[in-house]
């Protein structure tokens, strides 16, 4: 037991760099509590005293803001952090080295009982604040769910998910898409994938301004090769010519809100 706690409280000293010393996080960590006690409800809970294992899960709720039903697997080195307004449904798993924010809900979308209705979270997963994983699918291991994102469909080992509802952004093109709109100073975040006309249309526009830079750069490096190459080439770039990149982000952002 005592070993186990002391995982727990490495873990977050390892992963809070505002947590100082263990005394602190034994004392002062919410999300810590929420688990010593989701720890104790689950032993009730698989011993057949369920009325008991419910009330110190309540209880739990009531001290922490943290919702973690007794029927739940938890994994070891899980860290809460902050805490408040986490909800893990029944049938969730959490594996170990699991680290999960602030509103985070753990859901389910079938009313069948004793069917695995929440979702199962693979190794070192991270599940960013207000994020929403909904169903009985698993999130692989060490994907990563960003915040305010709405999860319904699996996720693969390694990939990251965004936006509502929740696109994989772990391969090829799309990470491709995200490094070329950082670039631009727009994040695409936010667009949800499918048959979305604006959402279409936001990618077509940062694939063809990514495309449009990397020509204009080629073309830079043609007239400069040619002018070294040939003295008799007259200068013929206007002193006015556009040399740095026109991408408006900004103007681009207000006309999606």
């Amino acid at each position: 037991m005592f070993d186990r706690l002391r995982e727990d409280i490495d873990c977050i000293l390892e992963r809070d760099p505002a947590a100082r010393t263990r005394f602190e996080v034994l004392t002062c960590y919410p999300g810590l509590h929420a688990v010593l006690l989701h720890r104790l409800a689950h032993r009730f809970w698989r011993a057949g005293f369920r009325w008991l294992a419910r009330f110190t899960s309540n209880l739990g709720r009531f001290l922490t803001g943290v919702e973690i039903h007794p029927g739940a697997t938890l994994g070891r080195r899980v860290f809460i952090d902050h805490g408040m307004g986490v909800v893990v449904g029944e049938t969730a798993e959490i594996g170990d080295g699991c680290t999960i924010y602030q509103g985070v809900t753990l859901g389910g979308t079938s009313l069948s009982r004793g069917a695995k209705r929440h979702p199962t979270l693979g190794r070192n997963v991270i599940v960013g604040a207000n994020a929403q994983v909904l169903g009985g699918f698993t999130v692989g291991e060490g994907a990563r769910i960003g915040s305010g994102a709405v999860v319904v469909k699996p996720v693969p080992p390694g990939a990251t998910a965004v936006g509502n509802p929740a696109r994989i952004v772990g391969a090829g093109s799309e990470t491709e898409r995200e490094a070329a709109a950082a670039r631009m100073g727009f994040s695409a975040y936010g667009i949800s994938q499918g048959d979305d006309p604006v959402a279409q249309a936001m990618k077509g526009l940062i694939d063809n301004a990514a495309s449009h830079e990397h020509q204009i750069a080629l073309l830079w490096a043609a007239i400069e090769k040619l002018s070294r190459a040939s003295a008799s080439v007259p200068d013929c770039v206007p002193c006015d010519a556009q040399k740095a990149e026109g991408f408006d982000a900004d103007r681009l952002e207000r006309l999606v809100k």
